[in-house]
């Protein structure tokens, strides 16, 4: 095996046996090459106090306050005492009202100071936080509750009512309610006939301050989360993460920034609004907390999220690619429905920096007279002090990472982990344009191997191109799934291996890059394999597209979509096209569907897509798949099946007419 850059080759390959597939040589990062770092703090309960103790008066947790007339003011901070005294206040509250020692505690609402008051009063205790999914219908939250044994629910008042709807069948386990908030009288009305105690979280403060607690400091080996991933089919798993894990986690971002010459620390701030559910986010506000910097929590609104993004002035910008293909789309709307000048100055602009960033120009060497005059700008529109930009959840697309690289005057990479590994498990370098499009080397915690997949021709020992499924193994690996041992004996071998269910190709430099689901690939019926992942990335490059669904089966050789259009440019494109109407009319109009197709068919065609692989025949969506309909994973995956159950009758519809043109086409011949 070549050696590769940034990686330290740690185990030799593992030959293939009867039990197992072929695999690849372990590897490490290179900084990691004698050995993982270490942490100064052992448990997240630990890891508080001390930046308590050494930040009192750091701004800590901050939100936007609204005034009479509903209108948002600048963030408001407390300090790090000020919320350490909250969280000992809650943790003494919820002793006193005999909640035990590694007892379970979920959570349920958008992003907020209270979320994490109330998660590091369960590090404070070695209870065990449950998130509740804020994005999942009442089944789910009352299959969490009750699967997880919590005995405790706070709770959101915009979300007291789907709470309450759950709570008549989780009264065999959950025994107390706290809400943050004005509070609702029905809901509240509706918990207390049913026999649980409810407090408000003021009530809460005061009483954890009339009766003080020790803390019950946990041991790292103890569990600090159980975090439910909500997958594609089936009910929630709960992910057991232990102190330790999620201490790594933050450990191998500190030591990333480190190596990659991004200077994060205690005067830095962070915007929370990825959801605290996930450990994506969480483990980033952790890694704030353990530097004593700043997080303000957004207004949980979608549409204010560049304002929040503005008035925060946020150091590091994190997301996932449906944020950042709605801030493409939206900038190049505006970019291509600008003045000549405006719009011919920012394609030189935009090319010129691309150009020598490839290059190997870091991306404040490429362009600074464009960085000045254009893009600075930008940038300026997300508060002007982002460091870094990281994208994780799901695969960006090429073309927007490209465009994010060029207009955010700031690193941009993308990282790559599961709930199962707390997140941190890959993340391309800095400013390596060679890790464009890749999720780059194992982060400093992790190490790593390929394992060969014969049925999908992948090998992992072969010398040009190793290519497998993705195994990991490190400190940030979850125990294992609560009360389902079948499952993870399923994915977690005995010595420590997880495997990822991805697929991955290992590049000269180093790093990876995910290709596929051993799941997501099929064959249609000429025989030829195709991966749907890779072909949906293409076609949300067509600035028409907002979501893509690409559906085949191995009985018909087209592909079909279904595609929720942009309603900006499509109604900007029906102007110019003279087609009338409101927006629902203009998506019935034939010409719409066949401007969107061509625009699909074009972007397959520069990806050089082969022609099976081009979508034959779409179905126009007006609204957007979501969470709450439960086509998407509260990660904002595709969730296939349920695509596929809600649209069988416009896929049938599709192929058939599809038939009925070849068979008009032949007659012709």
């Amino acid at each position: 095996m070549p050696s590769y850059k940034f990686l330290h080759e740690y185990e030799p390959a593992r030959p293939a046996t009867a039990d197992k597939p072929s695999a690849s040589p372990v590897y490490r990062h290179v900084c990691a090459k004698d050995g993982f770092p270490a942490a100064e703090f052992t448990t997240l309960f630990e890891m508080f106090e001390q930046s308590c103790a050494k930040y009192p008066n750091n701004q800590c947790l901050g939100k936007r306050e609204k005034n009479e007339q509903g209108e948002v003011g600048p963030f408001v901070f407390k300090s790090y005492k000020e919320v350490q005294q909250e969280v000992s206040h809650v943790a003494s509250a919820l002793r006193a009202l005999g909640v035990e020692p590694s007892q379970r505690v979920g959570v349920f609402g958008a992003n907020c100071p209270e979320w994490m008051v109330a998660m590091q009063a369960c590090n404070r205790m070695s209870m065990h936080c449950v998130p509740l999914y804020d994005s999942l219908g009442e089944n789910a939250i009352e299959y969490i509750i009750n699967h997880s044994e919590s005995v405790v629910a706070f709770c959101s008042t915009e979300k007291l009512p789907n709470l309450t709807k759950a709570l008549p069948k989780t009264k065999d386990t959950l025994k107390l309610v706290v809400y943050w908030g004005a509070g609702n009288e029905a809901a509240l009305k509706a918990a207390r006939e049913l026999g649980y105690t409810v407090h408000s979280f003021a009530e809460l403060l005061e009483l954890g301050a009339k009766q003080p607690a020790q803390p019950v400091p946990p041991k790292p080996s103890d569990l600090c989360t159980i975090m439910y991933t909500s997958g594609t089919t089936g009910n929630p798993k709960g992910v057991m993460l232990t102190h330790s894990a999620v201490v790594a986690a933050v450990v191998t971002a500190a030591e990333y920034c480190k190596f990659n010459k991004v200077d994060l620390n205690h005067t830095d701030r962070l915007l929370s609004y990825l959801p605290l559910a996930h450990i994506f986010d969480r483990v980033n506000e952790e890694w704030f907390l353990a530097m004593g910097a700043a997080i303000g929590y957004w207004q949980g609104d979608v549409t204010k999220l560049v304002d929040d993004v503005a008035a925060l002035q946020p150091s590091l910008f994190l997301g996932v690619p449906r944020v950042f293909d709605r801030i493409y789309t939206r900038i190049m709307s505006q970019i291509n429905g600008a003045g000549f000048v405006k719009k011919t100055l920012f394609n030189w602009g935009f090319s010129r920096k691309l150009f020598f960033m490839r290059q190997g120009c870091g991306h404040d060497k490429a362009a600074p007279f464009f960085d000045k005059l254009v893009f600075s700008k930008i940038a300026g529109r997300f508060g002007g002090k982002i460091k870094a930009v990281v994208s994780g959840g799901a695969p960006l697309a090429p073309h927007v990472e490209d465009f994010l690289r060029v207009i955010m005057c700031a690193p941009v990479v993308q990282g790559y982990g599961l709930t199962e590994t707390s997140a941190a498990s890959f993340i391309a370098c800095a400013d390596v344009m060679d890790h464009a499009a890749m999720v780059g080397p194992p982060t400093p915690m992790t190490e790593f191997r390929l394992e060969s997949v014969p049925d999908m021709n992948c090998d992992a020992l072969d010398p040009k191109q190793p290519k497998g499924e993705v195994l990991i193994r490190g400190a940030a690996n979850f125990t294992g799934y609560f009360k389902d041992q079948d499952k993870t004996v399923e994915v977690l071998e005995s010595d420590g291996w997880f495997h990822t269910g991805d697929i991955a190709i290992l590049t000269p430099t180093g790093a990876i890059k995910i290709v596929d689901r051993k799941k997501n690939i099929f064959k249609l019926s000429q025989g030829e394999y195709v991966a749907v992942e890779q072909i949906e990335a293409t076609c949300k490059k067509a600035t028409v597209a907002e979501q893509v669904w690409v559906y085949g089966n191995s009985f018909e050789s087209y592909l079909v979509a279904v595609v929720v259009p942009c309603k900006d440019t499509i109604t900007a494109w029906a102007k110019t096209a003279d087609v009338q109407g409101e927006y629902e009319k203009v998506l019935e109009d034939p010409r719409t569907k066949a401007y969107i197709l061509s625009e699909l068919t074009r972007v397959a065609k520069e990806d050089r897509l082969k022609g099976y692989e081009v979508v034959k025949a779409i179905h126009l969506e007006r609204v957007p798949f979501s969470v709450e309909e439960d086509l998407l994973t509260p990660s904002f995956k595709l969730r296939r099946p349920q695509l596929q159950a809600k649209y069988q009758k416009q896929i049938d519809g599709m192929y058939e007419a599809l038939k009925k043109a070849e068979a008009a086409k032949a007659a012709r011949e």
